[in-house]
């Protein structure tokens, strides 16, 4: 897979979104490695505090095929702690800049609903942000995403991290996210983002049969003419319906994968990298 260089102009694409000077072809879907720069992620194993640890497992998800890596410093699992915009910034920079200055080429997502901590990021080398708020929790990120000419990843949540659980109740879920989806890409372009990636928000506001149910039909959402991309990396969606533990849950990651693949999705966002490359290789 090629990335092909590109003016400074903007393209409205299923198949590519612009990062910095090139286009990432996601004509085959591509891989979104998770590092996750907290104590308390919901999966043990992707808990990176450390800059040196947080850096290998970046350098080998690149080494396994990841065209990009998603840093994150606040964890949104359900009733997370909540923390300070200096400890994000604290956890996240630091590795970021080491990446960037590694990878120079490698795309960069900062995986925040914060905007200054989005603005610092990209500053210090991410080129892509990653909002599971969209934009409900910090309106101003939006004008840091028009500023520096990033693509968007619009995730569908209702409420925040700590209540989210508690508002699951809807008339029709597809209705609803394809309306919230329809207003806040209008939002967006007219505020000057145009590379937009669509994130259903598994696990986000969903009760397991609701994320069940939102993936068998994830294919909808190809009418708005965006990348989908997929969290369902080891998800409760996973390892509670089987009755198992996170770290069990590779194999039913693998299983709901290939769906989302053969629904339509772009880009998937994972704890373990060698096993979805390989899954995209094989469909291809």
């Amino acid at each position: 897979m090629q990335n092909s260089s590109v003016e400074d102009t903007y393209f409205g694409s299923i198949s590519s979104i612009r990062v910095g000077d090139y286009l990432l072809d996601l004509s085959i879907p591509v891989v979104m490695g998770i590092v996750n720069a907290t104590p308390d992620s919901f999966y043990a194993g992707s808990r990176k505090q450390e800059r040196s640890s947080a850096l290998d497992t970046a350098r080998q998800m690149i080494l396994e095929g990841a065209k990009i890596v998603d840093v994150g410093g606040y964890s949104t699992r359900p009733s997370a702690a909540e923390i300070t915009i200096d400890q994000e910034l604290g956890r996240v920079l630091p590795i970021i800049e080491a990446l960037r200055s590694e990878f120079p080429a490698i795309a960069i997502s900062i995986d925040t609903f914060r905007s200054e901590v989005a603005e610092k990021a990209i500053l210090a080398g991410a080129n892509i942000i990653n909002d599971v708020s969209g934009f409900e929790i910090d309106p101003k990120i939006v004008a840091v995403t028009a500023k520096y000419n990033v693509p968007y990843v619009l995730m569908h949540m209702r409420g925040t991290p700590t209540t989210m659980q508690s508002l699951t109740d809807y008339e029709n879920i597809f209705k609803e996210i394809s309306l919230y989806f329809s207003q806040k890409i209008a939002h967006l372009q007219t505020s000057g983002v145009h590379d937009i990636i669509l994130d259903p928000g598994f696990g986000f506001a969903k009760t397991i049969e609701q994320n069940h149910h939102l993936l068998s039909n994830l294919d909808a959402f190809q009418l708005f003419g965006k990348p989908v991309l997929v969290g369902l990396s080891r998800k409760s969606m996973i390892y509670k319906k089987l009755g198992i533990s996170p770290e069990e849950s590779l194999e039913g990651t693998i299983a709901l994968n290939t769906i989302a693949l053969l629904k339509g999705a772009k880009i998937l966002r994972v704890h373990d990298v060698k096993e979805a490359k390989a899954l995209i290789d094989l469909l291809n």
